[in-house]
């Protein structure tokens, strides 16, 4: 893993232009993972098979050495969450290890509505050090593979390295066995890439701040009024009376009134009372993902109904306000998040193919992209040879059976091991 090293603290502009400043009395190395600094405290804070496990979680900015960026994809400088862990015996370890991957699993399929699969990095592409990474991959609408999280059993490598040692059970002093585990800021360029259109943010339900926005219509001052006594039926009836009154008092100098919809998510229902064209305000809210829109007009005042528009599929329902109170905006919200889910899986599913030789594969790279499932003996320097070739790259082990099952589509070989390959970000 490469790192960027700072040895000057500015530049100064000389006869030959910028020239490098002051120099450091010592190199600063920016770390673009945490592994050795906690794995040096870890040194000093174990002692005892009593300190373990040792859990520490954090969230912090590192960097990364990207000659071209990507928004969120790849940056130099990112926010992620990233855990580190010391046990005392192998299988807690690796049952650490397994775990989060299952966390993070669960949340991109549950909360950004992504599909992911979940298997193993060879070791050209596993972490510096560790024993074993374990990495959930997602299928993005352009038919590359996003790396979403990985989770890597360190084994003893990393205590060996940094002494992280302890008094067994048995009073013998032995090292500690150790896991990482991150994700970051890339999950939200990954559930962008994943749901959204030509016009805007998709959100899922779960993850959107604003899962409804209200867009009042009217003409004459007589209809405002109308309009806003009925918002008020319609926010009462999503969010409930308390809540509108507490809107109410809550000053809003855009012009935009909101509720929350559940307060321990800080999740809002809005009502959009901007001096501005009713299209205009249907489009602001469709560009930033909103699941659902509702238009109340005269008419749907008189008709005791609003109009709703989902933003996935811009479904156009009239529904009345009697059927939307209790549980009715909770099941519309599951239904969309169910359903971005299953759209988003059936795209993946759809563009997931097999390969008997490494010739079909290329041509399935060349002509279709996505995921390529394939027999597969991994290797260093064949993988290094298929990269160069087509740009793809292993993106993980899906299984592995010590009798070989299959024949490698690069060496011929039989081999266990079935893989996925894809051009990845």
């Amino acid at each position: 893993m490469e790192c960027a090293v700072v040895t000057h603290s500015r530049l100064e502009k000389g006869e030959k232009g910028l020239q490098p400043g002051g120099k450091l009395e010592e190199p600063l190395i920016v770390r673009p993972t945490s592994e050795t600094v906690i794995g040096y405290m870890y040194s000093q804070w174990v002692q005892s098979y009593r300190d373990l496990p040792l859990l520490i979680n954090q969230w912090c900015n590192v960097m990364r050495w990207e000659l071209r960026t990507r928004l969120f994809l790849r940056t130099a400088e990112f926010l992620w969450q990233e855990g580190h862990t010391a046990h005392e015996t192998e299988t807690e370890a690796r049952e650490e290890t397994l775990r989060m991957l299952d966390v993070y699993a669960d949340f991109a399929e549950k909360f950004l509505a992504i599909p992911v699969v979940k298997g193993r990095k060879t070791d050209a592409e596993k972490f510096p050090g560790a024993d074993a990474t374990y990495t959930i991959e997602a299928l993005m609408q352009d038919g590359k593979a996003l790396q979403c999280g990985t989770s890597h059993y360190m084994a003893q490598n990393f205590a060996k390295a940094f002494d992280i040692k302890f008094l067994g059970r048995d009073q013998k002093t032995e090292f500690a066995y150790t896991t990482s585990w991150g994700v970051s800021t890339r999950l939200i360029g990954a559930m962008i890439m994943a749901h959204s259109d030509d016009e805007g943010l998709v959100l899922p339900p779960a993850a959107a701040p604003t899962v409804v926005a209200i867009v009042p219509i009217f003409k004459t001052e007589d209809e405002r009024k109308a309009v806003a006594d009925f918002a008020d039926k319609v926010l009462a009836a999503l969010a409930g009376a308390e809540e509108v009154s507490a809107a109410a008092n809550r000053p809003s100098p855009d012009g935009i009134k909101s509720c929350f919809f559940d307060k321990s998510t800080g999740q809002k229902i809005v009502v959009d009372w901007r001096d501005a064209r009713p299209g205009d305000k249907q489009y602001h809210w469709e560009q930033r993902g909103v699941p659902l829109r509702i238009e109340i007009g005269p008419r749907d005042v008189a008709a005791g109904t609003v109009v709703l528009k989902r933003r996935l599929d811009r479904e156009k329902l009239s529904v009345p306000i009697a059927e939307m109170s209790g549980p009715w905006l909770r099941q519309k919200m599951d239904q969309i998040q169910a359903a971005m889910f299953q759209k988003a899986r059936e795209y993946r599913d759809q563009n997931t193919r097999e390969a008997g030789s490494f010739e079909e594969m290329k041509k399935i790279l060349a002509e279709q992209g996505g995921f390529v499932r394939a027999w597969f003996k991994p290797d260093r320097a064949s993988e290094a040879r298929i990269k160069e070739q087509t740009k793809a790259t292993v993106r993980c082990i899906l299984s592995e059976d010590p009798t070989p099952t299959g024949k490698c589509i690069y060496s011929g070989e039989p081999t266990g091991s079935r893989v996925l390959f894809a051009q990845a970000y």
